[in-house]
């Protein structure tokens, strides 16, 4: 067994200017990277900003991450970070701006490489990365993989680099704007890492501290998600600050839970249904859950019973209902089935965190169990 987490992390209201010495002490010149409009609108620009023009420390920032961030765009913000002689990245927003946070400092930090070196092992450092999330699910501000979208194979991989934030500011107050929907998918894609990185092969004992109480935090928001669901345009206001902290705290908690084992299954195949449908990234990720534990429980029922005893259903049905009434269906072509099941099929180091032997019949099956197939 092995446990590794070095990401000093803080969660607690107005975090960001509680511990502003600490962000200040990575370095002396910040390359903020954001998406266009969230971060704006939560006040959590705002928040950094006031500590860095509080010191007088120089910042360049970059607002045009996109939701699942591509290579192209990871390579043109680093071009600006390197001319700005950036020392350090500011990473403000969901797991796309997180993630492309990691990617552009480790090419800024080595000038003579290109974006090539992404998914080129190599001995690359990159610079001091600082995670703000803004959403309740990523948990990238305490893993070390950065997920982008690879047009030229048209998927979305990891890069080949772990890289773990220095610090991590974990503040509920910025859920609070967020609409419904967006509220929805990020805390179900936490969710799906909890439920994965406990149904892996590399679960042990210490991943089982982490996702399993991610899972018994997740289980308490069950109903509070499904009210959410019956008016997904805005949050509700009887959230209240103690709700809000809840959601960060189980995003949190769950992307320590993966950052010991990695995701499976239904990451893997949710990037096919992302890239090609257009589907948001934890969407994809929960509709296949109730039947990958399905799949997982053929093997091993008592570790899937576990995980629906820690969230409070009875059986992967009842749970399955209730993800539909969460997020809906996405509908696919049998063409479409087969070819994701090659592409998975295809995807060794996927197949891996699998802790059993899995075939094409099987992946096909988590793929018409969870999706509207048609001919």
């Amino acid at each position: 067994m092995q446990f590794f987490a070095p990401t000093h992390v803080y969660l607690e209201k107005n975090c960001v200017d509680n511990h502003k010495q600490e962000l200040l002490s990575y370095g002396k010149r910040a390359f903020i990277i954001t998406g266009k409009h969230s971060s704006a609108v939560n006040g959590s620009l705002a928040d950094v900003l006031a500590v860095l023009d509080e010191t007088s420390v120089p910042y360049l920032i970059y607002n045009d991450i996109e939701e699942n961030p591509s290579v192209e765009t990871v390579a043109k913000a680093a071009a600006e970070g390197k001319e700005f002689q950036a020392d350090f990245v500011i990473g403000i927003g969901g797991g796309s701006p997180l993630d492309a946070a990691k990617a552009i400092a480790l090419l800024i930090a080595n000038p003579q490489e290109d974006a090539c070196c992404l998914y080129e092992p190599k001995d690359l450092k990159a610079l001091p990365v600082i995670a703000i999330p803004t959403t309740c699910g990523t948990g990238s501000e305490v893993t070390p993989n950065a997920v982008l979208t690879r047009h030229a194979f048209k998927t979305k991989k990891s890069i080949s680099y772990n890289i773990y934030p220095e610090l991590a500011l974990v503040d509920g107050k910025y859920l609070a704007s967020a609409n419904g929907r967006l509220l929805i998918h990020t805390a179900v894609d936490a969710l799906a890492h909890c439920v994965e990185s406990r149904l892996h092969a590399k679960a042990n004992v210490y991943n089982h501290m982490f996702s399993e109480y991610g899972l018994s935090l997740w289980g308490q928001l069950v109903p509070v998600l499904e009210q959410i669901a019956a008016g997904p345009d805005a949050v509700p206001s009887s959230l209240s600050d103690e709700d809000l902290e809840a959601f960060m705290l189980a995003s949190t908690v769950a992307g320590m839970a993966i950052a010991q084992t990695t995701t499976s299954l239904p990451h893997a195949i949710s990037y096919e249904i992302t890239y090609n449908h257009g589907v948001p990234h934890g969407k994809a990720c929960g509709i296949f859950l109730a039947a990958y534990m399905d799949e997982y429980a053929r093997n091993n029922p008592e570790d899937v019973n576990r995980v629906l005893s820690l969230l409070g259903f009875d059986s992967t049905e009842s749970f399955g209902e209730y993800l539909r009434r969460l997020l809906g269906s996405v509908a696919i072509t049998e063409e479409e089935s087969n070819l994701y099941a090659d592409n998975i099929m295809a995807n060794a180091s996927k197949l891996s965190t699998y802790p059993f032997p899995i075939d094409r019949e099987a992946i096909l099956r988590i793929l018409t169990c969870s999706l509207d197939v048609t001919a």
